[in-house]
Protein backbone atom coordinates (compact mmCIF):
# COMPACT_ATOMS: atom_id res chain seq x y z
CA UNK A 1 0.00 0.00 0.00
CA UNK A 2 1.57 3.32 -1.30
CA UNK A 3 -1.00 5.40 -0.04
CA UNK A 4 -0.22 6.64 3.56
CA UNK A 5 -2.50 4.93 6.31
CA UNK A 6 -5.65 7.58 7.80
CA UNK A 7 -6.51 4.37 9.83
CA UNK A 8 -3.97 1.82 11.68
CA UNK A 9 -5.26 -0.88 13.96
CA UNK A 10 -2.43 -2.40 16.56
CA UNK A 11 -3.24 -5.66 18.41
CA UNK A 12 -6.84 -4.77 18.96
CA UNK A 13 -9.00 -6.52 21.73
CA UNK A 14 -12.07 -6.31 22.96
CA UNK A 15 -13.68 -8.42 25.73
CA UNK A 16 -17.25 -8.33 26.94
CA UNK A 17 -18.40 -10.46 30.04
CA UNK A 18 -21.29 -12.80 29.60
CA UNK A 19 -22.98 -12.96 33.28
CA UNK A 20 -24.84 -16.21 32.02
CA UNK A 21 -21.71 -18.03 31.05
CA UNK A 22 -19.51 -16.22 33.87
CA UNK A 23 -16.55 -16.11 31.34
CA UNK A 24 -15.03 -13.12 29.35
CA UNK A 25 -16.30 -13.28 25.55
CA UNK A 26 -13.26 -12.44 23.57
CA UNK A 27 -14.92 -10.92 20.68
CA UNK A 28 -12.21 -9.22 18.92
CA UNK A 29 -8.54 -10.69 20.00
CA UNK A 30 -5.43 -9.49 18.14
CA UNK A 31 -6.32 -7.75 14.77
CA UNK A 32 -4.18 -5.67 12.56
CA UNK A 33 -5.20 -3.90 10.38
CA UNK A 34 -4.49 -0.11 8.42
CA UNK A 35 -6.65 1.82 5.34
CA UNK A 36 -4.79 3.80 2.76
CA UNK A 37 -6.32 7.40 1.79
CA UNK A 38 -9.38 7.06 -0.36
CA UNK A 39 -9.18 2.80 -0.24
CA UNK A 40 -12.11 0.99 0.97
CA UNK A 41 -12.00 -1.72 2.50
CA UNK A 42 -13.99 -4.72 3.18
CA UNK A 43 -14.37 -6.47 6.26
CA UNK A 44 -16.33 -10.28 5.30
CA UNK A 45 -16.68 -12.87 7.97
CA UNK A 46 -20.08 -15.14 9.43
CA UNK A 47 -22.05 -13.53 12.38
CA UNK A 48 -19.70 -13.48 15.52
CA UNK A 49 -16.31 -12.99 13.69
CA UNK A 50 -15.90 -9.34 15.40
CA UNK A 51 -16.50 -7.00 12.34
CA UNK A 52 -19.15 -4.75 13.91
CA UNK A 53 -17.50 -5.00 16.95
CA UNK A 54 -14.09 -3.87 15.33
CA UNK A 55 -16.34 -1.15 14.10
CA UNK A 56 -17.24 0.33 17.71
CA UNK A 57 -14.18 -0.02 19.29
CA UNK A 58 -13.23 2.30 16.62
CA UNK A 59 -16.09 5.12 17.34
CA UNK A 60 -15.50 4.93 20.68
CA UNK A 61 -18.95 3.09 21.84
CA UNK A 62 -18.09 -0.21 23.38
CA UNK A 63 -20.23 1.09 27.03
CA UNK A 64 -18.03 1.21 30.27
CA UNK A 65 -19.01 -1.79 31.61
CA UNK A 66 -19.07 -4.82 30.89
CA UNK A 67 -16.42 -3.99 27.75
CA UNK A 68 -12.44 -4.02 27.69
CA UNK A 69 -10.31 -2.79 24.90
CA UNK A 70 -6.73 -2.72 24.58
CA UNK A 71 -4.55 -2.19 21.81
CA UNK A 72 -3.95 0.63 19.72
CA UNK A 73 -6.14 2.78 16.85
CA UNK A 74 -3.92 5.39 15.16
CA UNK A 75 -6.40 7.81 13.25
CA UNK A 76 -3.82 10.25 10.67
CA UNK A 77 -6.09 12.61 8.88
CA UNK A 78 -5.41 16.49 7.65
CA UNK A 79 -6.71 17.82 10.91
CA UNK A 80 -5.52 15.07 13.67
CA UNK A 81 -3.36 12.34 14.61
CA UNK A 82 -4.15 10.70 18.02
CA UNK A 83 -4.54 7.42 18.93
CA UNK A 84 -8.12 6.50 20.30
CA UNK A 85 -7.23 4.09 22.55
CA UNK A 86 -4.92 6.84 24.63
CA UNK A 87 -4.47 6.44 28.29
CA UNK A 88 -7.23 3.69 27.98
CA UNK A 89 -4.85 0.89 29.46
CA UNK A 90 -4.22 3.18 32.96
CA UNK A 91 -8.26 2.43 33.67
CA UNK A 92 -7.59 -1.35 33.74
CA UNK A 93 -6.02 -4.53 34.40
CA UNK A 94 -6.44 -8.02 32.95
CA UNK A 95 -5.32 -10.83 34.64
CA UNK A 96 -4.92 -13.87 32.41
CA UNK A 97 -3.97 -18.15 32.75
CA UNK A 98 -3.17 -20.19 29.81
CA UNK A 99 -5.04 -17.96 27.10
CA UNK A 100 -7.72 -17.43 29.19
CA UNK A 101 -9.19 -13.92 31.02
CA UNK A 102 -9.97 -14.80 34.62
CA UNK A 103 -10.12 -11.11 36.13
CA UNK A 104 -10.62 -7.73 35.50
CA UNK A 105 -10.47 -4.93 37.42
CA UNK A 106 -11.83 -1.45 35.83
CA UNK A 107 -12.66 2.10 37.11
CA UNK A 108 -15.49 2.10 34.25
CA UNK A 109 -16.35 5.68 35.01
CA UNK A 110 -12.45 7.07 34.67
CA UNK A 111 -12.83 4.79 31.66
CA UNK A 112 -15.32 6.64 29.99
CA UNK A 113 -14.66 10.18 30.76
CA UNK A 114 -11.07 9.37 28.67
CA UNK A 115 -13.37 7.96 25.75
CA UNK A 116 -15.52 11.20 25.67
CA UNK A 117 -11.98 13.31 25.88
CA UNK A 118 -10.40 11.71 23.51
CA UNK A 119 -13.23 11.33 21.15
CA UNK A 120 -14.40 14.74 21.53
CA UNK A 121 -14.04 16.51 17.66
CA UNK A 122 -13.49 12.94 16.54
CA UNK A 123 -16.60 11.18 16.38
CA UNK A 124 -19.80 12.34 13.73
CA UNK A 125 -16.69 14.80 12.39
CA UNK A 126 -13.45 13.17 11.66
CA UNK A 127 -15.51 9.62 11.79
CA UNK A 128 -18.92 8.78 10.28
CA UNK A 129 -20.51 5.86 10.95
CA UNK A 130 -23.85 4.54 9.17
CA UNK A 131 -25.36 2.07 11.11
CA UNK A 132 -27.13 -1.46 10.34
CA UNK A 133 -30.33 -0.14 10.61
CA UNK A 134 -31.00 3.09 10.09
CA UNK A 135 -34.77 3.12 11.52
CA UNK A 136 -33.42 2.62 14.87
CA UNK A 137 -30.49 4.99 14.28
CA UNK A 138 -32.59 8.14 13.28
CA UNK A 139 -34.99 9.47 15.63
CA UNK A 140 -38.38 8.71 15.06
CA UNK A 141 -40.28 11.59 15.93
CA UNK A 142 -38.29 14.34 13.87
CA UNK A 143 -38.27 14.95 10.79
CA UNK A 144 -34.73 13.70 8.73
CA UNK A 145 -33.89 16.74 7.34
CA UNK A 146 -33.96 18.54 10.65
CA UNK A 147 -32.07 15.80 11.86
CA UNK A 148 -29.20 16.10 9.01
CA UNK A 149 -29.57 19.92 9.59
CA UNK A 150 -28.20 19.68 13.27
CA UNK A 151 -25.75 16.91 12.65
CA UNK A 152 -24.06 19.79 10.11
CA UNK A 153 -23.88 22.54 12.69
CA UNK A 154 -22.73 20.19 15.53
CA UNK A 155 -19.82 18.80 13.31
CA UNK A 156 -19.18 21.07 10.57
CA UNK A 157 -17.97 25.27 10.80
CA UNK A 158 -21.74 25.95 9.77
CA UNK A 159 -23.60 26.86 12.44
CA UNK A 160 -26.46 29.06 10.73
CA UNK A 161 -29.54 27.14 10.81
CA UNK A 162 -30.38 28.45 7.18
CA UNK A 163 -26.94 27.08 6.00
CA UNK A 164 -27.07 24.13 7.17
CA UNK A 165 -30.39 23.23 6.06
CA UNK A 166 -29.61 24.41 2.58
CA UNK A 167 -26.43 22.18 3.24
CA UNK A 168 -28.79 19.16 4.19
CA UNK A 169 -30.67 19.78 1.31
CA UNK A 170 -27.93 19.39 -1.16
CA UNK A 171 -26.85 16.08 0.73
CA UNK A 172 -29.68 14.37 0.34
CA UNK A 173 -30.00 15.43 -3.60
CA UNK A 174 -26.65 14.17 -3.54
CA UNK A 175 -27.88 10.51 -2.18
CA UNK A 176 -30.52 10.51 -5.22
CA UNK A 177 -33.53 10.94 -2.31
CA UNK A 178 -36.32 11.61 -4.82
CA UNK A 179 -37.89 14.93 -3.87
CA UNK A 180 -35.38 15.94 -1.45
CA UNK A 181 -37.24 19.10 -0.94
CA UNK A 182 -40.28 17.42 0.31
CA UNK A 183 -38.44 14.65 2.27
CA UNK A 184 -36.63 17.13 4.47
CA UNK A 185 -39.92 17.35 6.53
CA UNK A 186 -40.52 13.08 6.39
CA UNK A 187 -39.90 11.58 9.69
CA UNK A 188 -38.47 8.44 9.99
CA UNK A 189 -41.55 6.17 9.54
CA UNK A 190 -42.92 7.67 7.25
CA UNK A 191 -40.57 6.72 5.00
CA UNK A 192 -38.91 3.29 3.96
CA UNK A 193 -35.97 1.22 4.60
CA UNK A 194 -34.15 2.10 1.82
CA UNK A 195 -35.04 6.19 1.70
CA UNK A 196 -34.43 6.02 5.51
CA UNK A 197 -30.76 4.40 4.79
CA UNK A 198 -30.02 7.02 1.95
CA UNK A 199 -30.49 9.68 4.76
CA UNK A 200 -28.33 7.90 7.19
CA UNK A 201 -25.77 8.39 4.30
CA UNK A 202 -26.15 11.37 3.79
CA UNK A 203 -26.01 12.79 7.22
CA UNK A 204 -22.74 10.31 7.62
CA UNK A 205 -21.26 12.38 4.65
CA UNK A 206 -22.76 15.88 5.56
CA UNK A 207 -19.66 16.48 8.16
CA UNK A 208 -16.89 15.53 4.93
CA UNK A 209 -15.44 13.07 7.08
CA UNK A 210 -11.78 11.53 6.97
CA UNK A 211 -12.99 8.27 7.28
CA UNK A 212 -16.73 6.23 7.12
CA UNK A 213 -18.02 3.08 8.60
CA UNK A 214 -20.59 1.40 6.75
CA UNK A 215 -21.83 -1.35 8.73
CA UNK A 216 -24.09 -3.69 7.20
CA UNK A 217 -25.65 -0.77 4.99
CA UNK A 218 -27.44 -3.07 2.89
CA UNK A 219 -28.86 -5.43 5.82
CA UNK A 220 -32.80 -5.85 5.99
CA UNK A 221 -33.29 -4.25 2.52
CA UNK A 222 -35.22 -6.13 -0.31
CA UNK A 223 -33.12 -7.00 -3.47
CA UNK A 224 -33.68 -4.11 -5.64
CA UNK A 225 -33.03 -1.92 -2.81
CA UNK A 226 -30.01 -3.28 -2.21
CA UNK A 227 -28.73 -2.95 -5.68
CA UNK A 228 -29.93 0.57 -5.63
CA UNK A 229 -28.29 1.17 -2.21
CA UNK A 230 -24.91 -0.58 -3.74
CA UNK A 231 -25.39 1.48 -7.16
CA UNK A 232 -24.86 4.74 -4.71
CA UNK A 233 -22.34 3.89 -2.74
CA UNK A 234 -20.09 3.15 -6.44
CA UNK A 235 -21.13 6.66 -6.99
CA UNK A 236 -20.75 8.06 -4.15
CA UNK A 237 -16.84 6.36 -3.87
CA UNK A 238 -15.90 7.89 -7.57
CA UNK A 239 -17.36 11.40 -6.60
CA UNK A 240 -16.69 11.65 -2.70
CA UNK A 241 -13.95 9.90 -2.58
CA UNK A 242 -13.85 9.43 0.86
CA UNK A 243 -11.69 6.54 2.92
CA UNK A 244 -14.45 3.59 4.17
CA UNK A 245 -14.13 0.95 6.25
CA UNK A 246 -17.19 -1.58 4.83
CA UNK A 247 -18.46 -4.36 7.09
CA UNK A 248 -20.82 -7.07 5.00
CA UNK A 249 -22.00 -10.27 4.93
CA UNK A 250 -22.46 -9.85 1.37
CA UNK A 251 -19.48 -10.81 -0.48
CA UNK A 252 -20.54 -9.44 -3.46
CA UNK A 253 -21.29 -6.02 -2.18
CA UNK A 254 -18.04 -6.51 -0.85
CA UNK A 255 -16.58 -7.04 -4.23
CA UNK A 256 -18.52 -4.55 -5.88
CA UNK A 257 -16.96 -1.63 -3.25
CA UNK A 258 -14.19 -2.71 -1.71
CA UNK A 259 -10.45 -2.10 -3.10
CA UNK A 260 -8.96 -4.52 -0.62
CA UNK A 261 -10.90 -6.96 1.52
CA UNK A 262 -9.76 -8.48 5.35
CA UNK A 263 -11.53 -11.75 6.09
CA UNK A 264 -12.68 -12.35 9.80
CA UNK A 265 -13.07 -15.44 11.70
CA UNK A 266 -13.27 -16.05 15.84
CA UNK A 267 -12.35 -12.36 16.69
CA UNK A 268 -9.14 -11.97 14.47
CA UNK A 269 -8.21 -11.96 10.70
CA UNK A 270 -7.58 -14.91 8.55
CA UNK A 271 -6.74 -13.28 5.56
CA UNK A 272 -5.88 -9.56 4.08
CA UNK A 273 -5.61 -8.58 0.50
CA UNK A 274 -6.45 -7.10 -2.72
CA UNK A 275 -9.83 -8.05 -3.32
CA UNK A 276 -9.13 -9.28 -7.07
CA UNK A 277 -6.73 -11.65 -5.45
CA UNK A 278 -9.24 -12.61 -1.98
CA UNK A 279 -12.44 -12.76 -3.55
CA UNK A 280 -11.52 -14.00 -7.17
CA UNK A 281 -12.61 -18.18 -7.76
CA UNK A 282 -9.59 -18.23 -10.04
CA UNK A 283 -7.00 -17.70 -7.70
CA UNK A 284 -6.42 -20.56 -5.72
CA UNK A 285 -3.41 -19.21 -2.96
CA UNK A 286 -6.32 -18.18 -0.47
CA UNK A 287 -7.16 -19.15 3.12
CA UNK A 288 -9.28 -22.11 3.71
CA UNK A 289 -11.65 -20.49 4.87
CA UNK A 290 -12.11 -17.77 2.57
CA UNK A 291 -12.59 -20.89 -0.18
CA UNK A 292 -15.37 -22.25 2.27
CA UNK A 293 -17.06 -18.58 2.21
CA UNK A 294 -16.81 -18.53 -1.61
CA UNK A 295 -18.26 -21.27 -2.45
CA UNK A 296 -20.96 -21.10 0.03
CA UNK A 297 -22.18 -18.25 -2.51
CA UNK A 298 -25.71 -19.18 -4.34
CA UNK A 299 -24.59 -19.83 -7.76
CA UNK A 300 -26.49 -19.80 -11.29
CA UNK A 301 -25.83 -23.47 -11.08
CA UNK A 302 -27.43 -24.22 -8.26
CA UNK A 303 -30.94 -22.97 -9.82
CA UNK A 304 -30.13 -24.71 -13.21
CA UNK A 305 -29.15 -28.11 -11.66
CA UNK A 306 -31.38 -27.72 -8.77
CA UNK A 307 -28.63 -28.32 -6.25
CA UNK A 308 -27.72 -27.97 -2.76
CA UNK A 309 -25.79 -25.10 -1.29
CA UNK A 310 -22.30 -26.01 -0.08
CA UNK A 311 -22.57 -25.19 3.68
CA UNK A 312 -19.07 -24.69 6.04
CA UNK A 313 -19.25 -27.26 8.31
CA UNK A 314 -19.02 -27.31 11.99
CA UNK A 315 -20.40 -23.81 14.44
CA UNK A 316 -18.40 -20.82 14.52
CA UNK A 317 -16.12 -20.69 17.01
CA UNK A 318 -16.96 -20.27 20.83
CA UNK A 319 -14.50 -16.74 21.47
CA UNK A 320 -14.62 -17.72 25.41
CA UNK A 321 -12.76 -20.91 24.97
CA UNK A 322 -9.70 -19.83 22.09
CA UNK A 323 -8.19 -23.03 20.98
CA UNK A 324 -3.94 -23.34 21.38
CA UNK A 325 -3.72 -24.22 17.63
CA UNK A 326 -6.03 -22.82 14.40
CA UNK A 327 -8.85 -21.27 15.27
CA UNK A 328 -10.61 -22.80 12.15
CA UNK A 329 -8.86 -26.14 12.59
CA UNK A 330 -12.18 -27.85 13.79
CA UNK A 331 -14.10 -26.67 10.70
CA UNK A 332 -10.96 -27.11 7.89
CA UNK A 333 -11.30 -29.96 4.92
CA UNK A 334 -7.68 -28.86 3.44
CA UNK A 335 -5.74 -30.38 6.81
CA UNK A 336 -2.77 -32.69 5.48
CA UNK A 337 -1.42 -35.30 7.91
CA UNK A 338 2.02 -33.39 7.74
CA UNK A 339 0.80 -29.69 9.46
CA UNK A 340 -2.06 -31.53 11.48
CA UNK A 341 0.05 -31.34 15.08
CA UNK A 342 0.34 -27.85 14.07
CA UNK A 343 -2.87 -26.64 12.85
CA UNK A 344 -3.79 -28.20 16.64
CA UNK A 345 -1.37 -26.95 18.86
CA UNK A 346 0.10 -23.61 17.40
CA UNK A 347 -1.86 -20.42 15.84
CA UNK A 348 -0.38 -19.17 12.46
CA UNK A 349 0.76 -15.65 12.67
CA UNK A 350 -0.38 -13.47 9.68
CA UNK A 351 2.10 -14.16 6.85
CA UNK A 352 2.73 -12.25 3.14
CA UNK A 353 2.49 -15.54 0.99
CA UNK A 354 2.97 -12.52 -2.46
CA UNK A 355 2.92 -8.69 -2.48
CA UNK A 356 0.12 -7.13 -0.36
CA UNK A 357 -1.28 -10.16 0.16
CA UNK A 358 -1.13 -12.27 3.59
CA UNK A 359 -3.02 -14.58 5.51
CA UNK A 360 -2.97 -17.28 8.53
CA UNK A 361 -3.11 -20.87 7.43
CA UNK A 362 -0.08 -23.35 8.46
CA UNK A 363 -0.89 -24.87 4.78
CA UNK A 364 1.14 -22.01 2.54
CA UNK A 365 4.11 -21.91 5.22
CA UNK A 366 5.40 -25.21 4.47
Amino acid sequence: MNSRPVLKIENLRTFFYSKGKRAFVRSVDGVNLRIGKGETLGIVGESGSGKSVTALSIMGLVPGEPGVIIGKIGLKTDNIQKNLLQDLRDYVKINMSTGRIMEVYKDNVGWQKNVDRVMQGIRGTEIAMIFQNPKLALNPFIPIGKQITESIRINTPIKKRSQARERAMYWLAKVKMDSPRLRYYNNPYGLSGGMCQRAMIAMALSSDPSLLIADEPTTGLDATIQSKIVDLLADLKSSVGVTTMLISHDINVIKALSDNVAVMYGGTLLEHGPVGIILSAEHQAKHPYTAALLESIPREKHIREKGYLQAIKGDVLDTINIPLGCRFYSRCDKVTEKIQEKCDNHEPDLREISSGHSLRCWLYYE
